[in-house]
């Protein structure tokens, strides 16, 4: 496994449809644990395979730290409600910004072993699965912010 560089806001790699997967082969699987690490790494909850470099429809998602989702394929099933929160991304260090989105999700994807699985979410999770599933499509948070972008300092830096 590997820690593999995040991709920045300006890349044309962001702007990019993924391709879908069709099969799972050593590299997707060592790509998917790679995914993993490089976002534990980075403190974040959620990384999708175009912020490291590659066009697959391939996302990872954990949201508590100890419960990591693994999405090949996903494709949103249903949404209701509405949520407006701060949002942030691997690939825009340092800033954030409100977004609203819907507060619940279902969504249709494979895991790791290409067996055919629902997941439902709200709050956090639902707005993991749909930040990481844009990114699929070529799509950032930044299009949907609304008023100006915000500049956060990590927690860690705040301490010293």
């Amino acid at each position: 496994m590997a820690i593999r560089t995040i991709r920045e806001m300006g890349d044309p790699v962001l702007t990019k449809v993924c391709k879908e997967v069709k099969e799972m082969t050593p590299r997707t699987a060592e790509l998917i644990q790679d995914m993993l690490e490089t976002m534990y790494e980075a403190n974040g909850v959620g990384l999708a395979a175009p912020q490291v470099g590659i066009l697959k429809r391939i996302a990872v998602v954990d949201v508590t730290g100890e419960d990591p989702i693994v999405l090949i394929n996903p494709k949103v099933m249903e949404t209701s409600g509405e949520q407006t929160g701060s949002e942030g991304c691997l690939s825009l260090p340092g800033k954030c910004g409100d977004v609203t989105r819907p507060n619940y999700v279902k969504v249709y994807a494979y895991d790791e072993n290409m067996q055919g699985y629902e997941i439902e979410g709200t709050e956090l999770l639902a707005r993991a699965l749909l930040h990481e599933i844009d990114h699929l499509d070529g799509h950032m948070y930044v299009e949907k912010v609304e008023g100006e972008l915000q500049t956060v300092t990590p927690d860690w830096e705040e301490e010293e």
